[in-house]
């Protein structure tokens, strides 16, 4: 066995791949490591030493004459590739941050749904823009929407409007410009009615564009906002609006579906729920 460690150089995006996380999901091992040969070009020589095997052990777990199903295999195999919080969850072993702290793996992983914690949507844009890329359903959850996709440099309307491959549904609900709700928030941070009302509309407008470049709707609701959600396929980005500032400005936590996990569905529910209330403008 080898002694000292040596990681690889795994792309962070190449972890957020439909066939990797599923390889992690099935816990298997030699799926994983012949996607590192893919996307990190590592020789079965340096994923063993990654991970603590020989080579010839590699071999046979990259080829399929051995099956790796030991918690400490999977420990290791976090470890030792570098993965992001999130892969390590959907493998198995517990984040990073919580095994520092000599948390139970076996425990937290049962309920490992918010995977990262970033200290504004600014620090998450170039994650949300490169997992848009690829989605097949995309929702907006906002006031007004225009930071998010209602103006061309916005966070997600490149990726909704993109040219190759098959265009995401995208479901947006924005807050209702005549709602009570609406008044309210402007006087939270400090805005006219007439002014955060005239940005919903223009959000409205900049929307309709995009309805002939994919399957896309716009809601009304008319509650006072609290979160602010962006949902790709099976991954959430949430953060809070408060009085006195927006949404962009607060944490934004990254929220996975998980079997067990009440986060990412009660987001999902909460959406539903909005919706059903909700008038269709586009």
């Amino acid at each position: 066995m080898a002694t000292a460690l040596v990681p690889t150089d795994m792309p962070d995006w190449a972890w957020q791949r439909a066939e990797v996380r599923q390889a992690l999901r099935a816990h298997d091992i030699g799926a994983v490591f012949r996607y590192v040969q893919q996307y990190a070009g590592a020789s079965q020589a340096k994923i063993g030493a990654a991970v603590d095997l020989t080579q010839a052990r590699a071999n046979e777990v990259i080829n399929g004459r051995r099956e790796v199903s030991r918690l400490d295999m999977y420990e290791r195999t976090a470890n030792g590739l570098g993965m992001p919080d999130d892969a390590r969850h959907l493998l198995g072993p517990a984040a990073r941050r919580d095994v520092r702290r000599g948390g139970q793996a076996f425990a937290l992983a049962a309920f490992p749904e918010v995977v990262r914690v970033y200290a504004s949507q600014a620090s998450a844009a170039e994650e949300i823009r490169r997992q848009a890329r690829a989605v097949a359903e995309l929702e907006v959850l906002a006031v007004r929407g225009l930071g998010l996709i209602g103006l061309n440099d916005s966070l997600l309307r490149g990726s909704v409007a993109r040219q190759e491959g098959r265009p995401p549904k995208v479901r947006v609900l924005l807050l209702d410009p005549a709602s009570p709700a609406l008044a309210r928030r402007a006087a939270e941070i400090g805005e006219s009615p007439e002014s955060l009302a005239g940005g919903v509309r223009l959000a409205e407008a900049r929307l309709r564009e995009l309805a002939a470049l994919c399957d896309l709707s716009v809601y009304r609701y008319r509650s006072l906002p609290t979160w602010r959600v962006i949902r790709m396929d099976t991954t959430v980005y949430v953060s809070a609006f408060d009085a006195g500032w927006e949404g962009h400005a607060s944490a934004t936590y990254k929220v996975m579906e998980t079997p067990h996990g009440p986060l990412y569905r009660g987001f999902r529910r909460m959406f539903e729920a909005l919706l059903g209330d909700a008038e269709q403008t586009i």
